[in-house]
């Protein structure tokens, strides 16, 4: 491991889109380091199997708590299941995310609607439950995953472009208004991470190949390194960040070298 092991040693974490890609990651990184875990997600099924999963990996705690991040009542519901759980929450994650192809043009109004309700008014209803439960009292960390997909432009991702730009936003409004009560509030914006279900439909195939070869280092990021960064910015390591997304990407953004499409 790249960090000492017990550098989250005592800490809770609540981890939303935990079931499964990046957030599974960054949940598995958290518990290995020291942290019991909550994740969250709207497939319970898959919820329990990977909670069972990361106990067996990592020999810490890990409590399923299934929820559709859009329904304030159902996140409120699934914090108080985690503080009655742990007795703490130190550390919140925002990854729970919708996305899929669509030129503009053809995006229907529930369709952008869905994602930014999942992915924007989801990280602000977790945000305020978190605020208002815990986090308000105790101070913690809040880390948001975002992406780099509106830093240029990205085709066919109009509606996810826009609900990372307003994670972004949120980001640093919640660090002005939350940083004096001890909270500390970041994102990540991860670039194309192999293995993951959204390059896996962005970049298909030879579409792939071409592509990783614009990024700076010459390969796609993996998600243990995304796992690496959220463990960073969760420590004390990270203490003077406040307000910032750390773009994590290999320098891809760098080029504004556009998918095929």
């Amino acid at each position: 491991m790249v960090f000492r092991d017990d550098i989250l040693a005592g800490k809770v974490a609540f981890v939303t889109g935990g079931g499964s890609g990046i957030c599974r990651g960054i949940a598995e990184a958290l518990m290995k380091h020291g942290a019991n875990v909550a994740i969250a997600g709207r497939k319970a099924e898959r919820l329990e199997a990977t909670a069972r999963e990361l106990e067996t990996s990592t020999g810490k705690r890990c409590l399923a708590t299934p929820c559709d991040v859009r329904e304030p009542t159902e996140v409120e519901a699934a914090l108080d299941r985690t503080l009655a759980e742990f007795g703490r929450l130190d550390i919140v994650v925002n990854g729970a995310a919708g996305n899929f192809l669509a030129p503009a043009s053809q995006l229907s109004y529930n369709g952008f609607r869905t994602v930014m309700a999942i992915d924007a008014l989801g990280t602000f209803n977790v945000c305020r439950a978190a605020f208002d439960r815990y986090l308000r009292d105790h101070g913690g960390v809040i880390l948001n995953i975002s992406a780099t997909l509106h830093y240029t432009a990205t085709p066919l991702q109009i509606h996810a472009s826009a609900a990372k730009a307003a994670i972004d936003s949120m980001t640093k409004s919640f660090a002005l208004e939350w940083g004096r009560l001890g909270i500390r509030v970041n994102g990540i914006a991860p670039g194309p991470i192999e293995g993951t279900e959204g390059m896996s439909r962005l970049a298909p195939g030879d579409v792939a190949e071409k592509h990783r070869a614009s990024v700076p280092i010459g390969r796609y990021g993996r998600i243990d390194e995304i796992a690496n960064v959220a463990v960073f910015m969760a420590s004390d390591a990270a203490s003077l960040l406040h307000g910032t997304t750390v773009v994590a990407d290999g320098g891809a953004w760098l080029t504004g070298t556009p998918l095929e499409w």
